[in-house]
């Protein structure tokens, strides 16, 4: 009997080994698609942004095979745990609660956080003066959680799926201002048809207690082997200048940040 469960015990030692020294060959990526310039979905379905061409760039790195995977931001880290994809890239903040679920690599971006409004609101950014202004963020993410921590019993927040549906309510006059990634709101708002009436109020948020150490690629806790690839292959994008040449087709500043 022990013999027995000596051998179980090799037996599974050698299944994890196994697993952690996957061959890569196919790496899939959840991108989210709702939030450019880092993901867009195109009339015809296709995802774009600097998202997509990072993933497939690190792909070419990598030299895998490289599958893109559209999913909703609701459920990104559920999907991933489901095996649904390899890793997420998805301006993503490096946060220790998500820390707790999923590994990450180090940074591939770093966005300050804003307010956007139609110009000439005035808001006061303290617990009294957010008394009741609804404030707009995506559901489930760094600017929802530093909202709720910091003002939740003041400010009321409305949670929405996605960005475009919090400019809708904007312009109709729902909401009074969103937070966001600056990047996002620029390219989701700001430079759009009508953009030209809304502006950057208050502060700059970047606290990495609820912000986190920028955007970094999310893959599963038992694929370290990945983890480990994906963060190499984007210090070799950065060195051979591929990196920097995609971000310019996205950013007219350094998006990587210090």
């Amino acid at each position: 009997m022990k013999k027995w469960i000596l051998a179980a015990a090799v037996v599974s030692a050698l299944g994890v080994t196994s697993v952690q020294a996957k061959d890569w060959k196919v790496v899939r990526f959840g991108i989210e698609g709702a939030y450019p310039p880092f993901s867009w979905t195109e009339p015809n379905g296709e995802l774009k942004g600097f998202d997509v061409d990072m993933a497939n760039a690190l792909c070419k790195e990598l030299q895998v095979k490289c599958k893109i995977v559209a999913q909703d931001w609701d459920g990104i880290i559920p999907s991933l745990l489901a095996r649904k994809y390899d890793a997420i890239i998805a301006a993503m903040s490096i946060t220790e609660e998500r820390k707790k679920k999923v590994d990450f690599t180090g940074k591939y971006a770093l966005i300050p956080n804003k307010f956007v409004a139609r110009k000439g609101t005035d808001i006061e950014f303290t617990k009294a003066g957010l008394e009741g202004v609804k404030v707009g963020v995506q559901r489930a993410t760094t600017h929802d959680k530093y909202l709720t921590d910091n003002f939740g019993g003041s400010v009321s927040i409305v949670r929405y799926g996605s960005f475009d549906d919090a400019y809708l309510d904007l312009k109709a006059g729902r909401i009074a201002t969103i937070l966001g990634d600056a990047s996002a709101l620029e390219e989701g708002l700001l430079n759009k048809s009508g953009g030209d009436g809304y502006e950057f109020i208050g502060p700059a948020l970047t606290d990495p207690q609820w912000f986190g150490d920028g955007f970094g690629i999310a893959v599963r806790k038992q694929d370290k082997d990945l983890t480990k690839q994906l963060d190499q292959a984007i210090k070799s994008l950065r060195e051979k200048g591929v990196y920097q040449e995609i971000a310019a087709k996205y950013f007219a500043y350094d998006v990587y940040g210090q």
